[in-house]
């Protein structure tokens, strides 16, 4: 079977323990955590896990199944990159000097529209947006000037179908 890149949605109750017993079923299958994110969706009280994962469709499929048995899951979803809007975001450290001896340096900030966040004496630190592809090629290309710190987010998207998952939170809303 074909393996593909898969985000995994999965919006619960925010209950204690939850992480645990989804990251459970992807330990048992096997299946490598590639990011992710858990945040407050638009609905108050319910979360929203987005989990990236590579693996084939009916695999993915099984998955989304075991997780939406939990009870505090209201329901789960996965989707190609294709089917996604999505983001990530990184933060580099990188010593001060390089910032103004190095002009390379200036360029690749340009080129990929990465912002300085903060710049002091001894480092200065870059944000950068945007997708896997954007945030590794700006990492390949700081690489040979020495990074101090590297930190990525996990994914964050919205699917770019129309999801029937606002009824069924509005509905869980008006039931709590």
């Amino acid at each position: 079977m074909e393996k593909n890149r898969y985000t995994v949605s999965v919006y619960s109750e925010n209950n204690v323990g939850l992480l645990n017993r989804i990251s459970g079923i992807f330990l048992k299958r096997h299946i490598n955590i590639e990011s992710l994110n858990v945040s407050k969706s638009e609905i108050e009280n319910v979360s929203k896990f987005t989990v990236v994962i590579f693996t084939d469709h009916e695999t993915a499929r099984k998955i989304v199944g075991q997780i939406e048995k939990q009870i505090e899951v209201i329901k789960a979803y996965f989707h190609l990159d294709d089917e996604t809007i999505y983001q990530e975001s990184v933060l580099f450290k990188i010593d001060s000097s390089l910032l103004f001896d190095e002009r390379n340096i200036q360029n690749i900030i340009k080129d990929c529209n990465a912002t300085i966040v903060t710049v002091s004496r001894d480092f200065f630190v870059l944000a950068k947006t945007g997708r896997k592809f954007e945030v590794d090629e700006m990492y390949d290309k700081l690489k040979p000037f020495g990074i101090m710190q590297f930190v990525r987010s996990g994914r964050i998207a919205v699917t770019k179908a129309e999801m029937p998952i606002s009824v069924l939170l509005a509905e869980f809303k008006e039931n709590k």
